[in-house]
């Protein structure tokens, strides 16, 4: 199951590295007690509820590009889209 969800999640964010970071933010974020923004079903980790939100199109992201000192562009954190 959790497979389907990565798929559908690599879809809309193309890149696995920035995925992962997202994920992994997102996960932090739920579990420190922010609100879902997708249904949760009881036996969901975060992972999958960061993954679900991916998928459905509750989440974004943003590269910033580095400062003229050649820093690496960078992720910023996921923001939530507002409908």
């Amino acid at each position: 199951m959790r497979h389907t969800y990565v798929q559908d999640a690599l879809n809309i964010i193309k890149s696995p590295e920035i995925l992962v970071n997202i994920i992994s933010r997102r996960c932090r974020q739920l579990g420190q007690g922010a609100r879902p923004l997708v249904e949760v079903h009881p036996k969901w980790t975060f992972m999958d509820v960061a993954l679900r939100e991916v998928s459905e199109g509750k989440l974004s992201y943003e590269l910033i590009e580095g400062d003229d000192a050649g820093d690496k562009t960078t992720t910023r954190k996921p923001r939530r889209r507002r409908s």
